[in-house]
């Protein structure tokens, strides 16, 4: 049998709104303000504000042999939230984060650990 014109809408307009509620929440994780550091432009997201973040980033500016590597102004972009390495807990931290510079572009992995919940992390 035949679907009905308003149910077969009612089906479309569900299917729109998740879709559309989903790429919602996706923006608002990734949160595409920029805020300026001083080596590079980082996205101002929740990760970001993260110690393991900081310590990561603060140790790829010290390393000069990656920095000319990569070519400056250095950029860091966004984490994929869908790539299963990207993983945090109250212990551990474990991120791909996507870098790019006039020369070329890679990632920056970072594994970082704490020993209780409220302690600094550690790489």
């Amino acid at each position: 049998s035949r679907m009905s014109v308003p149910l077969r809408k009612l089906f479309v307009l569900t299917g729109v709104m998740t879709a559309g509620g989903c790429s919602l929440v996706y923006y608002l994780i990734q949160s595409k303000k920029k805020k300026s550091c001083n080596h590079c432009l980082c996205p101002l997201e929740t990760f970001s504000r993260a110690s393991y973040y900081q310590l990561a980033l603060e140790q790829l500016h010290s390393h000069p042999s990656a920095l000319e590597a990569l070519g400056t102004p250095l950029n860091v972009h966004y984490l994929q939230l869908t790539d299963k390495y990207n993983f945090v807990d109250i212990a551990d931290a474990q991120l791909k984060i996507p870098v790019s510079g006039s020369k070329s572009e890679g990632h920056l992995y970072v594994t970082s650990s704490r020993d209780a919940p409220f302690k600094r992390y550690y790489e």
